[in-house]
């Protein structure tokens, strides 16, 4: 069925709204996940997200909410211990609890077969008007809170030295900027799952990186991926009836090369026309 099609259904409508508003905070916020290399934890907190989402199931409460408190928490766990050991370490040590509790919620709850399928992959059709506005309330705080530290994390990132003698607070970044990505991962599940979430953070971004020279630029190219990233997605999978979240990983994949492929050729022609 076409998209074009599609689109007068309501649940359509609702299916690219909700979309666009995930595809704005993953562009956004996936630039400082690759600004500051907490790539782990971008893949680690979706599926920390699905442990809450099972949970919220269980008590038969609202997913959403299940999720974001189970991010942000996670997110928090990760910021503490990393004060007293390694990121990777502590990414690691929350992932494992998150993975052990969903499994187990799952078990409690009989979740097994589509509801599992559903947070693990997505079910971006079954989002309500009401689930529409959650979206974009989570996605607009993410986003809210990464831009008001942007200039420390920027600073802390680029010039660490002189952030320390400034006194400019790395952990207050970081921590900021690990709850406002577990904020991101909330919104982004019923899109395209726990497990796929992580291409659409770090795709459009990494393929930023190589294409813009400034930061606000990487940001707004970033965001503009993502969104023609998202939508092609769907497109694709009204037409074809695969998941959303293949599209994403493939699509994000795909610019990611061919961005690395232009900034290559870019440098070669430099030299050149130097000559």
């Amino acid at each position: 069925m076409s998209p074009f099609v599609m689109l007068a259904f309501p649940f359509a409508r609702h299916a690219f709204l909700a979309a666009s508003f995930v595809a704005v905070a993953a562009g956004w916020i996936g630039f400082y996940v690759v600004l500051r290399g907490t790539a782990f934890a971008a893949h680690a907190l979706p599926k920390v997200g699905f442990a809450g989402a099972s949970g919220a199931l269980v008590l038969g409460v609202n997913s959403l909410v299940g999720v974001s408190i189970y991010s942000a928490a996670a997110a928090l766990g990760i910021g503490a211990l990393a004060e007293r050991d390694r990121r990777d370490v502590a990414t690691a040590l929350v992932l494992a609890l998150g993975l052990g509790t969903g499994a187990l919620f799952l078990s409690l709850g009989n979740l097994y077969a589509d509801d599992a399928m559903s947070l693990l992959f997505g079910q971006v059709l079954g989002v309500s008007s009401s689930g529409v506005i959650e979206t974009a309330f989570v996605s607009a705080v993410g986003i809210a809170l990464v831009t008001a530290f942007h200039r420390r994390l920027l600073f802390t990132t680029v010039a660490r030295e002189a952030a320390k003698v400034r006194g400019a607070s790395n952990r207050t970044a970081d921590w900021a900027l690990l709850v406002s990505l577990g904020l991101a991962t909330s919104a982004m599940m019923p899109v395209v799952g726990a497990l796929l979430s992580f291409s659409l953070l770090v795709g459009p971004a990494l393929a930023a990186r190589h294409l813009a020279r400034r930061p606000w630029q990487a940001i707004a190219l970033s965001v503009a991926l993502s969104l023609v990233i998202t939508w092609l997605s769907l497109s694709l999978s009204f037409v074809l009836g695969w998941p959303v979240g293949f599209f994403v990983a493939c699509l994000s994949a795909l610019a990611y090369g061919l961005s690395r492929g232009a900034a290559r050729a870019f440098a070669r022609q430099v030299p050149a026309r130097a000559a």
